[in-house]
C-alpha cells in the first residue's frame, strides 16, 4: 500500500538515473530554475520573481524529495531568503515528513544571515543543518572579518565547510555577485571542487536550484567535463522586459549539447526537461 501521494511519473521517469552510481567523484547534477517566456529569471538587483503557478511550484517540492542536496548561491540566499524544504507537498498517509535535501549554499565571503530562515528552520527542528561552503581569505583585516562571519554563523547552527581559494587560472568557479560591496569578493568556488567535496561528504544527488550565476557557472563549467545530468526549466507564461535580469548573457557561445526528453504542461507553465546528448 502506498504511504501517500507520490512524485509525478515523467518526473520519475526523467530523474531514473539518480538511482544508478554518480559518475565518478561527484553527485549527479540535476540544474533547474523558473524563467520568464523573455529568459528573465530575477528582477533587477537580485530582486526575488515570483514566476512558477502552483502547480509547478510543488513539481519543483516533488523533485527536491529525490536529491539528497539542494544548492543556491549566497546572492540568492540573501534576496529571496528561501526555505528550501517540502512545505508545498500533500502529507503522507503515515504522517512521515517527507524527505529533506541538505540546504547548500556557495558563499565564498560568508555573507549568509545568521538569522535566515535556513538557520531559523535548523534551530525549529523543522528544517536539515544548512551546509555554507567558502573560502578562507588570505591574513589581514579581510581574515579577521571573515572569522567573525564565520563564528556567528557556526553559533547560529550552519555547518561551515571551507575550500581552498584557487588562483584566478582555475576557471569556472561560482563567484559572488560584482555588486557585492565587501572588499574580498574576488573569491571563487570551483565548480569541479565543490562537486568532488560534496561527493566525499555522502552528498550522492544535487539539485542545483540557481541564481543566474551558478547556472552560467555550471553551463560554463560542463565545457570542459560533463557535469549536468538533467536540466529542468519551468517556462511561465509572462513577459518581464528591463525589469528582469537574465542568466543568458554570460552563457558560453559553445554550451554542452543537450536533447529534448519531455516537455509538461503544469498548470499554467511550461516544463522542459533536457538531457545530455549521448
Amino acid at each position: 500500500m502506498s504511504a501517500g501521494p507520490l512524485p509525478p511519473a515523467y518526473l520519475l521517469s526523467a530523474l531514473a538515473h539518480l538511482q544508478e552510481t554518480p559518475p565518478g567523484n561527484r553527485p549527479h547534477v540535476t540544474l533547474t530554475y523558473a524563467q520568464s517566456l523573455d529568459a528573465k529569471i530575477a528582477g533587477q538587483h537580485g530582486k526575488q520573481l515570483i514566476l512558477s503557478g502552483k502547480e509547478s511550484m510543488i513539481m519543483t517540492h516533488w523533485m527536491r524529495t529525490l536529491h539528497d542536496g539542494i544548492m543556491i548561491g549566497v546572492g540568492t540566499a540573501v534576496n529571496d531568503d528561501p526555505q528550501l524544504n517540502t512545505r508545498h507537498l500533500p502529507p503522507r498517509f503515515d504522517h512521515i515528513h517527507h524527505p529533506l535535501p541538505r540546504p547548500i549554499i556557495l558563499d565564498p565571503t560568508l555573507r549568509l544571515s545568521p538569522t535566515c530562515k535556513l538557520l531559523n528552520n535548523y534551530r525549529a527542528n523543522t528544517g536539515r543543518q544548512p551546509w555554507v561552503l567558502c573560502s578562507p581569505p588570505e591574513q589581514g583585516d579581510d581574515r579577521a572579518h571573515w572569522q567573525q562571519r564565520h563564528q556567528k554563523l557556526s553559533q547560529a547552527g550552519a555547518s561551515i565547510i571551507e575550500l581552498e581559494q584557487p588562483s584566478q587560472r582555475h576557471f569556472p568557479s561560482f563567484h559572488p555577485c560584482s555588486h557585492n560591496p565587501h572588499p574580498f569578493f574576488s573569491h571563487i568556488l570551483p565548480v569541479s571542487a565543490v562537486l568532488q567535496k560534496l561527493s566525499s561528504l555522502g552528498i550522492k544527488s544535487l539539485m542545483v536550484e540557481g541564481g543566474a550565476r551558478i547556472i552560467n557557472s555550471f553551463l560554463q563549467a560542463s565545457l570542459s567535463t560533463p557535469l549536468i545530468d538533467a536540466l529542468i526549466v519551468t517556462v511561465a507564461p509572462t513577459l518581464i522586459g528591463t525589469d528582469g535580469v537574465s542568466y543568458s548573457s554570460a552563457i558560453p557561445t559553445h554550451i554542452p549539447t543537450l536533447q529534448h526528453l519531455d516537455t509538461q504542461v503544469v498548470g499554467p507553465d511550461a516544463v522542459i526537461i533536457l538531457k545530455p546528448s549521448k
